[in-house]
């Protein structure tokens, strides 16, 4: 297994698709009057997606990483059909904590930029955590 060290960069593409915009992400909400584009809560999740991609080479089986904190702005729409692009680089590593800068293109320039923070966990301590608090509930 290499080191994961900070200065660890990736990429992922996507293409917008309609299960990927406001009115049907947010259809349990009452949000089917929005614009249909990329909606800011799927930009978050692809922004994860491409951190954990990047990671796994890093992690054994038994491990995994768990998203924190996000610190993004969503600044332009991009509509169906459009070819949107994560970049994340993780800046450090504290611990078991994550941090990356992020940028999120499509095809005509920045539609998104921030932070994003994931945690290192062990899955089967974690998946036993998840047991615990179910039961307490």
């Amino acid at each position: 297994m290499t080191l994961l060290s900070p200065g660890l960069k990736h990429q992922e593409s996507m293409t917008v698709e309609r299960h990927h915009i406001v009115p049907e992400v947010g259809r349990w909400a009452g949000f089917t009057d929005m614009p249909p584009v990329f909606a800011t809560v799927m930009m978050i999740g692809f922004v994860e997606q491409t951190c954990i991609l990047a990671l796994r080479p890093y992690l054994d089986q038994r491990s995994g990483t768990v998203g924190t904190h996000v610190d993004m702005s969503h600044m332009a729409p991009t509509p169906v059909g459009g070819e949107v692009t994560a970049k994340i680089h993780l800046d450090a590593i504290d611990g078991k904590k994550l941090t990356f800068s992020v940028t999120v293109t499509d095809d005509y320039g920045l539609i998104g930029e921030g932070t994003h923070e994931r945690a290192i966990i062990d899955r089967s301590r974690f998946d036993l955590a998840v047991v615990k608090r179910a039961e307490t509930a």
